[in-house]
């Protein structure tokens, strides 16, 4: 076994931990400046984590503009980011000042959201308009804060692409959702071929 302490180094040639935890969502995430200004930015940690009220959330090492537009706001919108999508994606990475719009710098389509300000990605399959719920800085085990935001929103407004339903039910090979692996550039998608099903004991 290779064992280390976080705080002591890994000794391997790149962080292990985003290999491990892996494959994850991405938090592709919309804000709207205090100047109107969009925003769209990708965030590897993301995930759903309540149903009722559905609650999401995604963490951001460093305060960036999501942060700050997301809690000045108290609004956000969380666009599927799908394989197709993976370019325009990719470009909203890029470190941009707070006046350029990443709607325009990747030629998405800002599509109004029902009830929350910041626009959705017309061509995301899928998009969840959000309400802040809480923002908080990450804490070590000493209370100590380490530089990493977490913001969590409540779900108010789903979005669906017909096309990804079947008989009632999301199928998510039709989603085709692109996923976050180890490495600095990986990614990964889903397949029918790994697909694996099993009922929760006394669910049947």
């Amino acid at each position: 076994m290779h064992s280390y302490e976080p705080r002591e180094g890994h000794r391997l040639a790149h962080d292990p931990l985003n290999s491990i935890v892996a494959p994850r969502p991405i938090g592709w995430v919309s804000t709207t400046g205090p100047d109107g200004t969009l925003n769209l930015a990708p965030y590897s940690f993301f995930n759903l984590f309540n149903y009722r009220p559905p609650i999401v959330g995604f963490s951001s090492i460093g305060r960036k503009d999501s942060v700050t537009n997301a809690q000045a706001s108290g609004e956000f919108v969380w666009n599927l980011a799908s394989v197709a999508l993976a370019e325009p994606m990719n470009a909203t990475s890029a470190a941009v000042g707070a006046d350029v719009d990443e709607f325009a710098l990747a030629g998405l389509t800002p599509q109004p959201s029902t009830i929350v300000g910041p626009p959705r990605v017309g061509e995301a399959l899928a998009a969840f308009e959000c309400r802040v719920t809480r923002v908080e800085e990450l804490t070590d085990a000493g209370q100590r804060g380490v530089g990493a935001w977490l913001v969590l929103g409540e779900v108010v407004a789903v979005h669906l692409d017909e096309r990804v339903l079947v008989d009632g039910v999301v199928d998510t090979l039709a989603l085709d959702p692109l996923l976050r692996g180890g490495g600095p550039s990986d990614y990964f998608t889903v397949g029918a071929e790994r697909r694996l099903r099993m009922d929760r004991p006394g669910a049947g």
